[in-house]
């Protein structure tokens, strides 16, 4: 079986990661979605969240999502994967995303690192930018999954202050 590793901290998933995700299972058997636990980042969403709306956003069939610490070749080793994932938007993203390849290549050569690149309307996309915007009040809804949108928003509300009238 050809089995790949998608890895990401998915904070929050876009339309991007799923483009990502479709693309990879057409070459894959079956693509394991691997939410990263990092305890040096300070996900807006917690990781049980995450790998929720992950699980909710994804209608593609042999696609599985998991939690995933420590090493990513380690990761990949123990579900029997040769092949790790990376979206590419930009070439901003290939030097990082080469250095880290190379690593992981150094840790397990017996694992390779694939490239997709997202359609076009994604490849200005990231969640990061998805946070700010709706953290700003934008509307994310073009960007993201209904069931992320409504996390977010739920994320981002702010209590209505009463305000004492003026005498």
């Amino acid at each position: 079986m050809r089995r790949a590793i998608y890895p990401g901290s998915f904070d929050p998933v876009t339309n991007g990661h799923l483009d990502v995700i479709e693309r990879a299972r057409k070459l894959f058997d079956e693509v394991i979605v691997a939410v990263a636990i990092n305890d040096q980042k300070q996900p807006l969403f917690a990781p049980d969240e995450r790998l929720a709306m992950l699980r909710q956003a994804i209608t593609i069939d042999a696609v599985r999502v998991a939690p995933m610490e420590g090493l990513l070749v380690e990761f990949a080793a123990s579900e029997g994967a040769h092949a790790v994932v990376r979206g590419l938007r930009a070439i901003s993203d290939f030097e990082f995303e080469f250095q880290m390849a190379l690593m992981n290549r150094k840790l397990d050569s017996e694992i390779e690192t694939i490239f997709l690149m997202p359609k076009e309307e994604y490849t200005y996309l990231s969640s990061r930018i998805v946070k700010e915007i709706a953290k700003l009040g934008g509307d994310v809804s073009a960007f993201v999954p209904p069931l992320v949108a409504e996390a977010l928003a739920k994320k981002f509300k702010s209590p209505v202050e009463s305000v004492a009238p003026v005498t």
